[in-house]
């Protein structure tokens, strides 16, 4: 299947890779049957490889409800997102639905994927963040052109959801690598371990991501490499991180990061990209 250069995120996500992709490229297995990505946020690693067979996963439904909507709905997406307005008074009423949670639960699928994006467009920094509710909390952004609806990209990224085989799932990334064979590709990009206290960013959903889950998920990584499956995983430079991978292959790559309650700790910082397999095999 070709690959179409308008398939690309359609939301701005906290850690996304679409910076990073040249960086990444080289370091991609050649050959695979099927892809797995367990924590697909904005999805660029799956949308710049546009692979035929995929296991699409995040523990965030409201994301994954974004995307089974573009494959399904795309039109009715589209028309939905015609309708709303980048005025503040609008953003929060829009904002506020989930505080009524009998009401939000009466909303359609595609009313609540045109609410995530047209959030994400409009809030500040396009950052998804939620309380310890669960609800959504960013202020307004204040912008005076946002490309609320991007209808080329939603169109192309449906039709490359319809032409291939992808299976979505909201689950945790341990039940979603339990079920994959040999043969499956698989690249994850967790919730990083925080270089500072001031980096840590635990919105994207209720709960966290501690050191002993990331201790979970290398345990997780060890299952695979014992059953042949080729994986890689990206994370922050920690000493942590980095002592935990240290049986694979590490490749340092610099990215911008500007998630950071401190302005001046904003910046290029390494990142470590492990594999169990030599790059480009």
């Amino acid at each position: 299947m070709a690959k179409n250069k308008l398939v690309a995120p359609v939301l701005k996500w906290v850690g996304g890779k679409r910076q990073l992709l040249a960086s990444l490229k080289p370091l991609f297995p050649k050959g695979y049957r099927s892809y797995c990505e367990p924590f697909v946020g904005g999805g660029a690693v799956l949308f710049s490889l546009q692979p035929k067979n995929a296991y699409v996963n995040d523990i965030n439904a409201e994301l994954i409800n974004v995307y089974k909507v573009i494959q399904n709905n795309v039109e009715e997406l589209i028309e939905c997102l015609g309708h709303m307005e980048n005025k503040s008074t609008f953003f929060y009423e829009i904002r506020d639905w989930d505080r009524d949670r009998e009401k939000y639960q009466s909303l359609s699928d595609v009313q609540k994927a045109a609410r995530i994006i047209y959030l994400n467009k409009t809030c500040y920094n396009g950052l998804y963040r939620v309380n310890n509710a669960g609800e959504f909390n960013s202020p307004f952004g204040n912008y005076k052109h946002p490309n609320i609806v991007n209808e080329p990209v939603l169109r192309a990224v449906s039709n490359y959801f319809n032409n291939a085989n992808i299976q979505f799932t909201t689950e945790d990334y341990s039940a979603v690598l339990r079920n994959i064979t040999r043969g499956t590709f698989v690249y994850l990009d967790p919730p990083y371990d925080p270089i500072s206290t001031s980096s840590n960013f635990t919105g994207y959903s209720k709960g966290g991501f501690g050191r002993e889950e990331q201790i979970r998920l290398r345990e997780c990584c060890d299952e695979l490499n014992e059953r042949g499956i080729k994986f890689m995983l990206s994370n922050s430079a920690t000493e942590f991180i980095q002592e935990q991978y240290q049986q694979y292959n590490i490749t340092k790559v610099q990215a911008k990061r500007s998630i950071n309650s401190v302005g001046s700790k904003r910046g290029n910082v390494d990142e470590v990209v492990v594999t169990n397999y030599e790059p480009n095999r």
